[in-house]
């Protein structure tokens, strides 16, 4: 997809992020909410976060921060702002009836090529976009908090989303940087917090087995673990570890594996 115009609907923290990525691949951005003021303060947000990252030389993409704030323009008409858009970020809070109320309207609004997207974390595309006309347009792009610094996006199709869909927003999400991953299917918690929930889930059992300490078990994950996951993940260690000691069908204990 060649930089064209996005529409950002909902203007929080993660909006906000979804639009500096935008601007920084070279995407025109109409940010969307129905406050005026709202979008006032984004905007200044906006403004100081890029200031701070061009000082720090942070900032992404080619173009100067004059050049990419100009690319973002604000409004509080929902069907002004998707006009002409052929890829829709939704960034509202994460309600389902709220978000579902958001993307009947988006429904009615679209032609057949744009991408309806949810940043949700949680929500099953299932969920979120049975019945819609553009069914087949539709997908869930969740991102980290903030997108702007942790590149992950996990793209979850609605058993209805087309293929093409999915890949043009793999695409999308290569092209201004992010680091893109696709689900087969949909699943509750993705995988993300899947594998987030599972470690915190351990990490409160032996805290409260008493087998260490909260400050100790943190600092497992921060200059350990979380070391090493930063650039490597848990199935190239186990492969590169022990190569023989593990496959899916046993059920080896993940302390056999060693360090």
């Amino acid at each position: 997809m060649e930089p064209g115009q996005v529409a950002i609907v909902g203007s929080g923290l993660i909006g906000r992020s979804w639009a500096m990525v935008f601007a920084a691949g070279g995407f025109k951005v109409k940010l969307y909410d129905v406050a005026q003021q709202q979008l006032t303060s984004a905007l200044e947000s906006i403004r100081k976060q890029m200031k701070e990252l061009e000082k720090s030389g942070f900032l992404k993409g080619a173009l100067s921060v004059e050049q990419q704030l100009a690319l973002i323009s604000v409004c509080t008409d929902l069907k002004a702002a998707v006009e002409g858009a052929t890829f829709i970020q939704e960034c509202t809070p994460e309600n389902l009836e709220l978000k579902k109320k958001i993307f009947s309207q988006l429904d009615l609004m679209v032609g057949d090529n744009a991408i309806l997207s949810s940043s949700t974390s949680c929500l099953l595309p299932s969920k979120l976009f049975t019945g819609l006309k553009h069914v087949k347009q539709c997908i869930v792009s969740h991102p980290v908090n903030p997108p702007y610094y942790v590149p992950l996006v996990e793209i979850v199709p609605h058993p209805e989303t087309d293929p093409s869909t999915t890949e043009r927003t793999y695409a999308l999400m290569k092209k201004i940087g992010q680091s893109p991953v696709k689900l087969n299917k949909e699943i509750e918690g993705f995988v993300l917090n899947r594998l987030q929930y599972a470690v915190i889930s351990e990490a409160w059992r032996l805290v409260g087995e008493g087998v260490v300490s909260p400050a100790d078990l943190d600092l497992v994950m921060s200059d350990g673990l979380g070391m090493r996951y930063a650039f490597i993940g848990p199935l190239e260690t186990m492969h590169l570890n022990a190569e023989d000691a593990w496959s899916p069908s046993r059920a080896v204990p993940v302390y056999v594996l060693g360090g």
